[in-house]
């Protein structure tokens, strides 16, 4: 594996993933359909219109993700959670995407220029979505210990997305190491917080460098913060993915809605991460090409004051001001107490012909 760029796509539709790449922007629908499928296409249909590049569901049931159990340990019992209180069966019972639902969104968002794709949550999760011919595969944070789900998700032979959230580094390594141990090359990390929502100052952005120095893979960010600052300054860092929850409204709703983009904050998202790319560049000096004619406009020195050829110049004689047709500033001191060696009116950009320098 090296960190080289990636190709996803299915079909004719295809997103390569690397620094030569805009940022591949994946708009994450979650729960926030609240189970309707009428919003659900329409957040699709949304999430395109903003520019995404892909949308991702997720794929589980309320069974395959806990027991339906009310004692303490399957109740979030954290005061400053989004769920506090919830039992957790019935939290994903009400966030999970039917599974009906998959293939007419991936269709949909297919047709709009879009990949779609999902996070399996379980083995039967893998087959379903294998099924369907799904261009990648996403790992949640909090699957990425679930070494056999990785394993099995590896056996298919597509790029894998896994999002590192709470994740060690030798947690990190053990989950890509059993990828690639299971035949998976292409893989890409994100750097993820892993609170809803998430603060900047919990962010750690200059961890993207570091992981894509220790993984020698892609780098991107999936980001619980609210806005688009935290993934926008992210490109600097040269995340190649940027993955936000997606809500039409967040005073509608939602189980994700606090820390979601609505549409026109993605479609912020997805123009101002490209401009922040396309800043990158390279290490220049001396000025781009776009700059040359701006030169000009540098400061330089010219006649202030008529003066008769024969006469000394002195401070009263010249100016340094703009355009910069004349000599550079940094020659006034030599120009001072030379002779002028013809007429010259106020307004004539000063040169060496001009001149007759004092010994």
């Amino acid at each position: 594996m090296s960190n080289k760029t990636i190709r996803i796509g299915c079909d004719n539709l295809f997103f390569d993933i690397g620094e030569a790449s805009p940022p591949f922007i994946i708009a994450e629908l979650s729960g926030n359909h609240s189970q309707d499928y009428a919003l659900a296409e329409q957040m699709v249909r949304e999430a395109a219109k903003a520019g995404a590049h892909a949308i991702k569901l997720q794929t589980y049931t309320a069974e395959s993700m806990t027991l339906d159990v009310d004692s303490g340990d399957f109740v979030i019992n954290e005061a400053d959670s989004l769920w506090a209180g919830e039992q957790l069966f019935t939290l994903y019972k009400k966030a999970a995407t039917p599974y009906e639902w998959h293939a007419k969104l991936f269709s949909l968002a297919n047709s709009l220029g879009m990949l779609a794709f999902s996070s399996p949550f379980d083995e039967d999760a893998v087959d379903f979505l294998a099924n369907l011919d799904v261009p990648c595969y996403k790992i949640a944070s909090f699957e990425l210990t679930d070494l056999p789900l990785i394993k099995k998700v590896a056996e298919q032979n597509k790029p894998m997305i896994m999002s590192t959230g709470m994740a060690t580094i030798s947690e990190i390594e053990e989950a890509v190491n059993t990828a690639k141990n299971a035949g998976c090359e292409d893989i890409i990390l994100l750097k993820c917080t892993s609170t809803y929502p998430a603060q900047p100052i919990n962010t750690n952005l200059l961890t993207i460098n570091h992981m894509r120095e220790a993984f020698n893979c892609q780098v991107g960010l999936s980001d619980h913060t609210s806005g688009i600052g935290v993934s926008v300054a992210s490109v600097a860092f040269k995340a190649s993915v940027i993955e936000k929850h997606f809500v039409l409204s967040r005073a509608a709703g939602g189980v994700d809605a606090a820390f979601s983009l609505e549409p026109h904050e993605l479609s912020s998202l997805v123009v101002e991460t490209e401009r922040a790319w396309q800043s990158l560049g390279c290490v220049t000096y001396g000025g781009s090409a776009a700059e040359e004619k701006s030169k000009q406009y540098r400061r330089s020195i010219y006649i202030c004051q008529d003066i008769k050829a024969g006469e000394i110049v002195s401070r009263s004689h010249v100016k340094v001001v703009r355009p910069a047709f004349g000599l550079a500033p940094k020659h006034l001191e030599t120009v001072l107490g030379s002779t002028a060696k013809v007429d010259m009116p106020k307004g004539t950009a000063l040169n060496w012909s001009k001149l007759v320098l004092k010994d």
